[in-house]
């Protein structure tokens, strides 16, 4: 085998992400004649066939497969490199890329991506919002650090990353004191009978927390009336603020929620806990950043609700 083109490599790296060699050749800018000689070269280097035509597709092969691997570490530490040489430079920020899904709370996202913010070298914050599966996307080809999800990987997803545990919170209700008074839910010994009826708010069935608080309804005998459904946890709130229903939030937010939303907490659902984890490409954890937010995660978690 001849010695490997790094070109080469990419080009079909690119091609293997996107799926066709005419959105490969959108990304790299270049035409799809260019991409489609330089995959044959690297095909010939190697000695094997990486994608075979299926109609009037492409479908990676076995050594192609291998091949997407071991580039995607290339590329990977490429990364890696370019990201610590910069991190030298004085007065040059690294760039730090999070992928948020959609149903995280925000005070949490902030809490846990504060310390990254607090590093000794400058880093420059980027945030993105989606769901779990499009930002796990986005993080196989680098274009995120990490992920912040109330989930850890699910199974059989074909995506090279690995969840890590932040922390866990129980679940609390809040309503506007008008809708307290109005369901007789001012005193805590009302709750949850008081629920059972009353008009809620609560995330889409996607959201991992979801069929959990239906399943504790159940235990409880109570059939609350589903208003509406929602995948952004700050609209939920909003809502909750306009006094459309009750509404479930994790309960070491509990001074920030009443404090922010003019609401109050009716009772905690201890046992319906909702998790949050750390998503990266990488098994060890390494870039500075993701380091410091691990590690101060569970203090952070735990300190919210203490603060004032």
């Amino acid at each position: 085998m001849r010695h490997l083109n790094y070109n080469h490599l990419l080009y079909f790296w690119t091609v293997a992400q996107e799926g066709s060699v005419a959105k490969a050749a959108d990304v790299l800018h270049l035409t799809p004649q260019t991409i489609s000689g330089q995959l044959k070269m690297l095909e010939e280097s190697i000695g094997e066939s990486l994608f075979e035509r299926v109609g009037r597709g492409l479908v990676i092969t076995e050594t192609g497969r291998m091949v997407e691997q071991y580039a995607e570490e290339i590329f990977s530490l490429g990364s890696e490199l370019t990201q610590r040489i910069k991190s030298k430079q004085p007065g040059v920020a690294t760039s730090f890329n999070v992928g948020i899904v959609n149903s995280i709370p925000k005070l949490i996202a902030y809490k846990v991506l504060e310390p990254a913010l607090n590093m000794p070298e400058p880093i420059k914050l980027s945030c993105f919002e989606n769901d779990l599966e499009s930002l796990l996307g986005d993080l196989a080809v680098h274009k995120l650090d990490l992920i912040l999800s109330d989930r850890a990987i699910p199974t059989g997803l074909n995506v090279k990353a690995y969840s890590h545990q932040l922390g866990a919170s129980g679940l609390s209700f809040f309503g506007t004191q008008s809708l307290i008074e109005q369901y007789g839910l001012s005193q805590h010994t009302a709750f949850p009978a008081g629920l059972d009826g009353a008009p809620v708010l609560l995330p889409m069935n996607e959201h991992v927390v979801r069929r959990s608080l239906e399943d504790w309804f159940d235990r409880e005998n109570i059939s609350p009336t589903l208003i509406a459904e929602f995948a952004d946890s700050a609209l939920l709130k909003a809502f909750g603020e306009g006094g459309r229903g009750f509404f479930p939030a994790p309960t070491v937010m509990t001074t920030q929620i009443e404090r922010m939303y003019d609401v109050k907490a009716i009772g905690e659902v201890s046992q319906v806990q909702e998790q949050f984890f750390a998503i990266s490409p990488e098994r060890k954890l390494k870039h500075p950043a993701v380091v410091a937010i691990t590690e101060a995660a569970r203090f952070s978690l735990t300190a919210i609700s203490q603060s004032s």
